[in-house]
């Protein structure tokens, strides 16, 4: 769930970007107009936080699986400590500046000149910046807040492909498909 967040603070922030008075120059966006867009968006430190929280989850996913019954009279006393500097060692060496570099050509793909100058303008506002500091925040708590909605939806669904897949077997017992054996008189 909050790598989720996460990721959607990323796509908002960007896309709030997007929705910002375009500026005339439609030329494609350079690999340096690029770097000052992920300077300002404060992308490297977002990616480390992201990397950080799901670092943290996994942790407790495993400590949690560790004492609701994995078997752990075959495992050294100190194995958790051993994992924990295992993903520790994951993190430091994570290619971090590699995936910036991979990620560039796409924004390039979709963000004018124009267009990054405008958002490395309105985020070197204090309002900008604000909207940066905020959002991961703020997302959390609207996610929060339509989390029933999505249960509902979702408990919704799963019912219909319940009701489905029984109207879908009691069909094919009903009209077997060509090539089934017809019960014998």
């Amino acid at each position: 769930m909050r790598r989720f967040l996460a990721a959607f603070s990323v796509c908002l922030v960007l896309a709030c970007g997007s929705a910002a008075q375009h500026a005339p120059d439609s030329s494609p966006a350079s690999k340096e107009d690029i770097d000052k867009v992920f300077q300002v968006l404060h992308l490297r430190d977002t990616m480390k936080m992201m990397m950080d929280v799901t670092a943290k989850q996994q942790r407790q996913l495993m400590h949690e699986q560790l004492k609701k019954g994995m078997s752990t009279a075959n495992l050294p006393p100190d194995f958790e400590a051993r994992i924990d500097k295992m993903m520790d060692d994951t993190l430091k060496n994570f290619p971090l500046e590699e995936m910036l570099q991979v990620m560039a050509p796409v924004y390039q793909k979709h963000l004018s000149k124009g267009d990054a100058d405008a958002m490395v303008a309105f985020y070197s506002t204090p309002t900008g910046q604000k909207l940066i500091r905020e959002l991961p925040a703020i997302t959390q708590e609207a996610v929060q807040a339509a989390y029933p909605i999505l249960q509902k939806q979702m408990a919704a669904t799963m019912e219909r492909v319940k009701q489905e897949v029984a109207e879908i077997t009691k069909d094919s017992k009903a009209n077997p498909g060509p090539g089934a054996a017809t019960p014998p008189n």
